[in-house]
């Protein structure tokens, strides 16, 4: 599980908080042959954002579409979070069957210019 300030602190240092950067989810699946590894099972970007103070969230949404979510936009929206949010849990809305999924690691990918937050499932 991973919280706001762990996001902050990953794109800082891995992107150098890179404005034109998309944020994507990566899925990652448990190998059939092996439980103890994850295999990479596909990317989609993330298209939208809500900070939900009620049940202490950062709630990413995936819609499939081509218009995706940029550093940019979201990481001015977490710096002016006061010290409580920043302990937030970040999670994914894929769809109705995948909501509400824990984010358990970061990445990037410089070529297509995206930060990845993965999923398992």
């Amino acid at each position: 599980m991973k919280v706001i300030i762990d996001l902050i602190e990953e794109m800082r240092e891995s992107i150098a908080n890179a404005e034109a950067y998309l944020l994507s989810v990566g899925l990652l699946k448990e190998d059939m042959n092996d439980p103890d590894k994850l295999v990479y099972a596909g990317e989609a970007l993330v298209s939208g954002y809500d900070i939900d103070h009620n049940n202490k969230v950062l709630r990413l949404e995936v819609s499939g579409g081509d218009k995706g979510v940029r550093v940019g936009e979201l990481i001015p929206q977490l710096l002016i979070l006061d010290m409580d949010a920043m302990m937030y849990q970040i999670k994914v809305d894929v769809n109705s069957q995948y909501s509400d999924m824990d984010v358990v690691g970061f990445g990037k990918n410089d070529e297509e210019q995206r930060f990845v937050l993965f999923i398992k499932i």
